[in-house]
């Protein structure tokens, strides 16, 4: 509803802008400078995105000491009849280790066995059934 005193809706559209509504330098000068600030912030925080992005493979072989080969066939030593089902390179609770899945004939069971790629020793070996490794496997697909 229209009151008195006030100028009509049809007129904003209509109207030109007043001398108090015109751009000035000072105006224009600040907006330019928030527009930088905020670009500044979007960098900023993309750039510290990819800080912590994972590490890949390759960036994480420059740090191990020890070859592939050479953690399989201690990994494989720890279980006899073995055969390495899967294995990579990775960082686990700050430790870079090599991670094999070791399976054996004998069972359906998987036996995660993980060698420090800097020592060449036997940091973790864990038993994981099928259910385990099932829930683990629907884990890393919802990370990725």
């Amino acid at each position: 509803m229209w009151r008195k005193g006030r100028p009509r809706p049809s007129d904003d559209l209509s109207r030109s802008r007043t001398e108090t509504e015109q751009f000035t330098p000072e105006g224009v000068e600040q907006c330019m400078k928030r527009i930088e600030s905020l670009l500044a912030l979007v960098v900023a925080i993309v750039l510290s995105g990819t800080a912590f992005a994972a590490p890949t493979e390759g960036e994480l072989m420059k740090e191990a000491k020890i070859s592939k080969a050479q953690a399989e066939k201690t990994a494989l030593a720890k279980i006899p009849n073995g055969t390495i089902q899967s294995g990579e390179l990775e960082r686990e609770h700050g430790k870079l280790v090599w991670s094999f899945d070791i399976g054996t004939h004998s069972t359906k069971n998987v036996t995660e066995v993980q060698v420090d790629a800097k020592s060449g020793k036997i940091v973790s070996v864990k038993t994981e059934t099928p259910t385990d490794q099932a829930r683990e496997a629907a884990g890393e697909g919802s990370q990725k």
